[in-house]
């Protein structure tokens, strides 16, 4: 009975069931594998496989679904109109996985002793073992308080005494947050690069200085109101600054041969390792290649006349964010997509895909492949520096953003040189112009409160000059819907303490 309540009660799991309770941590070799069991929920279907960004990026505002085809589809009239559904399986299954990862996390904490001064390579491997758990659990967390807000904070391994917990405060998420991550930029390893192919020290001040900027920016409670978040925001972000590197090429960070665990990566789950990357499938459309792809996110259309608009001759990352034109492998016939099909006539046709995970392999059957999903980039830490920086006005802001824009071969906008106003909103759209489709549109939308998501990313969708009502979907502006999902029917159901 006890086991059933663990299983299906609150979104939890029981520890991976390749590896007992007893021998899980007996060892180094098993208590890896048992953290490969963490990184494997965090990449699973439910997760960052699928479900978490078929969540997130369809309710930033920024995407439509291409399930059924039609702009009146459920998940269209819904998720991707802003008004999600606590019962739906995107705003269910990320939920259950979060927690399954914190779970898992909360197993290795528990059960490995940490060592004060490590003497040997086997007693630092256990520390950053126990490290890597904080990072995930703390990573995970920002995510459940950034879509959810009030969410139940478990720190300890589940039984019959803690199945049933409250929500917790935004502000105690957020303490518990940071208290985790400065444990892992304690006991993980240091510099750039800690196991092959895993998260170091460093990854920690990343997602520290993304939760300060959001600290410093969000219309939510947060700890210690007044605090100079920026200058925290700073102190973490610096710390990267010249540990890594940008590739040369940026068509080769979305290469399954080139673009896995790059000198640019910060930290990027290992799907290579841990699970199969299904990515291709749900941004690659149905019959571009010979395997099952299904092509359920595309792009809202005037992305697209910004990015020209911004940067006519940004011919690089355009061609790496959008794909406006396919081959069907099943009648070898040219389709065309906005803006390649100017008319918008169609569902069909309204809207490019991302090229950035696109199956560039026409011949995969398989429709999976080995391409890491890169969560924290390098670019993504310069333009972070830049935007900070900005805020404190340290005058360091224009250097980050020319190292970004120097790879592609362009120059800072004019925006960039009109003033500290001008400079914010230039910078936020760069965030877009580099990084759009990588698993931070829905976060970096809402970072700065409700007024800022209404008039940057519902208003102009809604007011677009070529917007189709026949095939666009209009962007509701409920502050009570739009900046938050919905506490999941499941968690409501299971918990006793929590109602609504």
């Amino acid at each position: 009975m006890a086991a059933g309540l663990l299983m299906n009660s609150c979104s939890l799991n029981e520890e991976p069931t390749f590896l007992s309770q007893e021998s899980a941590y007996a060892n180094l070799t098993n208590a890896t594998a048992t953290l490969d069991g963490v990184y494997n929920a965090v990449a699973a279907y439910r997760y960052f496989g699928n479900d978490f960004l078929y969540q997130s990026y369809g309710n930033s505002g920024y995407y439509v679904s291409g399930i059924q085809n039609s702009n009146q589809a459920t998940d269209n009239r819904f998720l991707c109109s802003l008004k999600p559904q606590p019962s739906a399986t995107y705003n269910e299954n990320p939920w259950e996985y979060m927690y399954v990862a914190i779970e898992r996390a909360n197993g290795i904490i528990h059960n490995i002793k940490t060592i004060d001064n490590p003497e040997s390579a086997d007693d630092a491997l256990w520390n950053d073992l126990v490290g890597e758990a904080y990072f995930i659990r703390a990573f995970t967390y920002f995510n459940i308080v950034r879509l959810w807000g009030e969410a139940p904070l478990r720190t300890e391994p589940s039984d019959m005494t803690n199945i049933h917990m409250p929500k917790s405060t935004i502000p105690q998420i957020y303490d518990q947050i940071i208290k985790d991550a400065e444990m892992a930029k304690k006991l993980m390893f240091p510099g750039s690069r800690g196991r092959s192919g895993f998260p170091s020290a460093l990854a920690a001040n990343m997602l520290l200085a993304k939760v300060y900027m959001t600290m410093a920016t969000t219309d939510d409670p947060v700890p210690e109101e007044g605090t100079n978040y920026w200058q925290k925001a700073y102190d973490e972000a610096i710390q990267l600054y010249g540990k890594y590197a940008l590739v040369s090429d940026y068509a080769s960070l979305w290469s399954e041969e080139e673009g896995n665990n790059t000198i640019e990566s910060i930290f990027e789950l290992q799907y290579n390792q841990v699970a199969h990357s299904n990515h291709g499938r749900l941004f690659t459309a149905s019959k571009a290649t010979v395997g099952n792809t299904w092509g359920r996110l595309k792009i809202n259309a005037e992305l697209v006349d910004a990015h020209l608009n911004a940067y006519p001759d940004d011919t690089t990352r355009y061609k790496q964010t959008f794909k406006t034109g396919y081959v069907k492998v099943n009648t070898g016939k040219y389709t065309k997509v906005y803006p390649e099909n100017s008319k918008r006539n169609s569902f069909g046709n309204a809207f490019p895909y991302l090229y950035k995970y696109w199956v560039k392999d026409v011949t995969n059957f398989t429709s999976y492949t080995n391409k890491n999903f890169i969560v924290y980039r390098y670019a993504d830490l310069l333009l972070m520096l830049a935007e900070i920086s900005n805020e404190l006005q340290n005058g360091e802001e224009m250097q980050y953003v020319t190292e970004v824009l120097d790879r592609v071969g362009l120059t800072p906008r004019d925006e960039y040189s009109q003033g500290q106003d001008a400079f914010r909103e230039a910078i936020w759209e760069e965030y877009r112009y580099e990084l759009l489709g990588e698993g931070h549109d829905w976060f970096n939308n809402h970072r700065r409160g409700y007024q800022w998501f209404k008039t940057h990313v519902i208003d102009v969708h809604n007011n677009w000059s070529k917007f189709n009502p026949n095939v666009d979907v209009t962007l509701d502006d409920n502050e009570e819907t739009v900046m938050h999902f919905p506490m999941p029917t499941s968690e409501i159901n299971t918990n006793n303490d929590i109602n609504n």
